[in-house]
């Protein structure tokens, strides 16, 4: 398949800003696979659609303040750091902005006391430009990035991020650090809304997959098979393998709560004499889905609006439809939806 095919016009005005006044708010398209129809709804009326004993999975990884903004110890010259993940201790793969201006042993310090400082150790990653970067530092490393670091909210949000973002770029459910970006379609619920959706007799599960900045990277080659993911770290709890596998074998629907919960299940998917099942464990990923592929576990996605040309939205693609899907984008973009991140949501079910 050619990367042409998953293109649509995106006025730049629908590309969300900001959140949604309330989370569950925001507005919400249903897809109906079977019946091959169109509902414009809002979050909240998600409960309509889920029905006693469907398992809905949600990736509980927790977006940390990973940009930082500092200066190079000799010069002054100001340095933007992106933290990718952490490789060891207090290594970490990191993206620096401007690249050229940092060398093998160059120290980048990001308070006035120089008591958080980077030293840079060489290249992590050569062909991206990420660097290996060793830290050094007084007290909790995660207490002085919440203090320092602020969210890195997508390049196609066009601000700064503030301390609101702290909160709103991050879902109601979030425990685990690691992510640089949010699981988006989980950012629609409140506590409030899954206390009902278990009210409902729907089960919940969590998995975690921390989403690195593969997320937003383009793909590049014009046939779309030739294109290789970035790995992603993902685990699966014992506990929660044994939720969604019972909700198989009682012939439940499994509703993956966006992309990275879809990749995560799938990852984890083994064959037994059953069917497929979720394996426990920690492992990482580059599973890369697009239309072709056989969905083993996920049954019904909950998702956001993804960019054109982008790996998100050869997923959905997959799931349902690719030229239903891009009519559904078309009506979106009508009915003047909000876009990425901080949108609306759309059920394919």
């Amino acid at each position: 398949m050619k990367l042409e095919d998953f293109d649509y016009h995106l006025p730049e005005e629908l590309i969300a800003q900001t959140p949604a006044q309330q989370r569950d708010s925001c507005r919400l398209m249903v897809l109906n696979r079977e019946k091959n129809s169109i509902e414009h709804r809002h979050f909240h009326d998600i409960l309509d659609y889920l029905k006693p004993g469907d398992c809905m999975v949600l990736n509980d990884s927790r977006v940390i303040p990973a940009r930082l903004f500092g200066r190079k110890a000799v010069t002054g010259a100001h340095i933007e750091f992106l933290l990718i993940k952490r490789l060891e201790g207090d290594v970490w793969e990191t993206m620096v902005r401007p690249g050229k201006r940092l060398k093998e042993g160059d120290t980048v310090v990001f308070d006035p006391e120089h008591l958080f400082q980077a030293h840079i150790l060489g290249f992590q990653d050569p062909d991206q430009g990420t660097r290996k970067v060793r830290f050094e530092y007084e007290g909790i490393f995660m207490e002085r990035l919440e203090e320092l670091g602020s969210m890195p909210l997508p390049p196609y949000i066009e601000r700064p991020a503030d301390d609101a973002d702290k909160e709103t770029y991050q879902t109601v459910y979030s425990r685990i650090d690691g992510s640089v970006a949010a699981p988006t379609a989980g950012l629609h619920f409140t506590k409030e809304l899954l206390k009902e959706i278990e009210e409902k007799g729907v089960k919940i599960a969590y998995v975690t997959l921390h989403v690195g900045i593969g997320t937003f990277r383009p793909v590049k080659c014009e046939n779309i098979e030739e294109h290789h993911m970035h790995f992603e770290e993902y685990s699966v709890t014992e506990e929660n393998a044994k939720i969604i596998n019972d909700a198989i074998d009682a012939g439940q629907r499994i509703i993956s709560v966006g992309t990275t919960s879809t990749r995560t299940l799938e990852s984890a998917a083994v064959e037994t004499p059953e069917g497929f099942r979720i394996q426990a464990g920690h492992n990482s990923t580059g599973i890369f889905i697009y239309p072709g592929y056989e969905f083993k576990i996920v049954k019904a996605l909950i998702t956001n609006f993804h960019l054109p040309k982008s790996t998100l939205l050869m997923l959905i693609s997959a799931l349902y439809n690719r030229e239903h899907i891009l009519e559904a984008y078309e009506e979106a973009v009508r009915e003047k939806y909000r876009f990425f991140s901080y949108g609306d949501a759309m059920l394919i079910e």
